[in-house]
């Protein structure tokens, strides 16, 4: 498969890389290693599908012109829009054309999403009572130095968005209550930099998001019936740790099992090869995920920006 990457930013580079030998073309409307200011500007015949890797704007455009000429795309996410319509009438273009749109949420392939997902769908620990995660990094200073990255709603789009993905990658739907916002603050950037999210369920969710993390990390607890499961840390910030403890009854030291992982940030390979494994078999998309995410960020972030 020939793919152009659009967006030559740190995400675009991480894309030519990966991948590799399939690359076709680069385009970038103002980094001079592209090959191509624009889109418009490849010839149609020199690519099957495109990596996007642009700031959010421009991205159903693009989108809408890769999808009308056929073409496969990746979109790095999150891919959002003012109304639904905008994203709905985009997927139903693109499946009439038989062109694979998959907006990239790269965590689904780290391994311990993978081991937490397969733990819950197999019943093990029964009735979900609480989910938390928390999500943060230390990129306050740089956001706040990108014009186009500390505007909106700031990290909730951001991160948020990973983590609500999260939630449709573990529990397979919405939650049953929709989420709300418990605090978005504005702690050093224009924009949010650090927001908590909540949803009464159930199970009862707890979302926490910052840049103000001076170590990059991520935890997740999830306290259920028959037991909890718990995450610390994603394979780019190594060691990580999934671990599962099977309560006891009627009290008691649970029993304990626990897998650490030390290694290279597997997500991005397997993430392309998924979406090639996609555009082969001719789907499915994604972006009925991208329908109740974008909605949900546009109801929480007008509910930031007005408290």
């Amino acid at each position: 498969m020939r793919v152009a990457v659009v967006g030559l930013g740190v995400q675009g580079h991480k894309r030519r890389s990966v991948a590799g030998a399939d690359l076709a073309a680069t385009v970038d409307p103002v980094n001079p290693e592209a090959d191509y200011r624009r889109i418009e500007e490849a010839p149609i015949s020199s690519y099957d599908a495109a990596l996007i890797c642009t700031p959010d704007e421009p991205k159903l455009a693009i989108l809408d012109y890769l999808a009308s000429h056929r073409k496969h795309a990746l979109v790095e996410k999150p891919l959002i829009a003012d109304d639904d319509a905008a994203i709905a009438g985009l997927r139903d273009r693109a499946r009439a054309k038989g062109a694979v749109l998959y907006t990239a949420y790269n965590h689904r392939f780290e391994p311990h999403f993978i081991r937490m997902r397969e733990l819950l769908q197999s019943g093990r620990l029964g009735r979900i009572y609480r989910l938390r995660m928390f999500y943060g990094n230390g990129t306050a200073r740089l956001v706040h130095d990108s014009a186009w990255r500390d505007a909106g709603a700031g990290v909730l789009p951001d991160l948020g968005s990973h983590l609500l993905d999260t939630i449709l990658f573990w529990l397979g739907s919405p939650p049953a209550a929709p989420f709300r916002v418990v605090s978005a603050d504005r702690f050093e950037n224009r924009a949010f930099d650090h927001v908590v999210l909540a949803s009464a369920g159930p199970p009862s969710i707890e979302l926490e998001m910052t840049l103000c993390s001076w170590r990059n990390d991520f935890k997740c607890d999830l306290l259920a019936e028959n037991g909890s499961a718990h995450i610390e840390s994603l394979c780019k910030w190594g060691p990580t740790h999934f671990t599962v403890r099977d309560r006891k009854l009627p009290s008691g030291r649970p029993d304990e099992s626990s897998k650490t992982l030390i290694q290279p940030d597997p997500t991005w390979v397997a993430e392309y090869a998924h979406f090639k494994s996609l555009c082969e078999s001719g789907g499915p998309d994604n972006l009925d995920n991208d329908l109740w995410i974008n909605r949900s960020l546009r109801k929480l972030a007008a509910e930031a920006l007005a408290s």
